[in-house]
């Protein structure tokens, strides 16, 4: 017995039709489709950065230093050395979260640069693997705005040109759901060399 016009293609069972709904496609995994990432190049004060999250050049141990570490540490007030504290430091390359504290961001993330020693000891990984892992963090952690000093141009000593370079070439291509990374030069000339790269 043949089954009637209407249900052809249709499943059938002992000449009992019915109609299979369609089968959703799932998303495969990993696959997502968030807004294009904005990455602007400001110069200021990235302890009065009022985004999700600030990142933190921090050193090993995570428990404050000089410079830009020192700078957030004292902002934040000195809950934010506790809160590092259970964190038991962090690799080189490496990013680890606070919440902020008395910061207007929301969260630090602390990431540990490389010290400079040539370029022949792997610095350009590492410090690629610090922003990388920084916007992976930020993706953990639900934020969207991320500010980003020159990490390891203080006086871990890199070179301020490739560092420059290796910043912006990062922060463009790694996935991410962050919409705005906000690169915060200290001074003038950082502040030229990301917009020279970025236009």
């Amino acid at each position: 017995m043949a089954a009637p016009e209407a249900f052809q293609g249709c499943h059938s069972c002992n000449y009992n039709f019915v109609i299979m709904p369609p089968i959703p496609r799932r998303r495969k995994p990993g696959r997502y489709h968030p807004r294009p990432m904005r990455v602007e190049a400001v110069q200021g004060d990235i302890t009065a950065e009022a985004v999700d999250a600030i990142v933190n050049a921090a050193n090993s141990s995570l428990l404050g230093g000089g410079g830009v570490d020192g700078a957030i540490h004292r902002a934040a007030g000195p809950e934010l050395v506790e809160a590092c504290r259970p964190l038991g430091g962090c690799h080189t390359g490496d990013a680890k979260a606070t919440s902020g504290f008395r910061l207007p961001a929301r969260w630090v993330i602390h990431t540990v640069g490389p010290v400079w020693r040539g370029g022949g000891a792997g610095e350009a990984e590492l410090l690629a693997s610090c922003y990388r892992r920084s916007l992976e963090v930020a993706d953990e952690l639900g934020a969207r705005s991320v500010a980003f000093p020159a990490i390891s141009t203080g006086i871990y000593g890199y070179p301020a040109e490739e560092a420059a370079t290796i910043a912006v070439n990062t922060v463009r291509s790694t996935p991410s759901s962050v919409e705005l990374v906000r690169l915060v030069a200290f001074d003038d000339r950082t502040r030229r060399l990301y917009e020279e790269r970025l236009a």
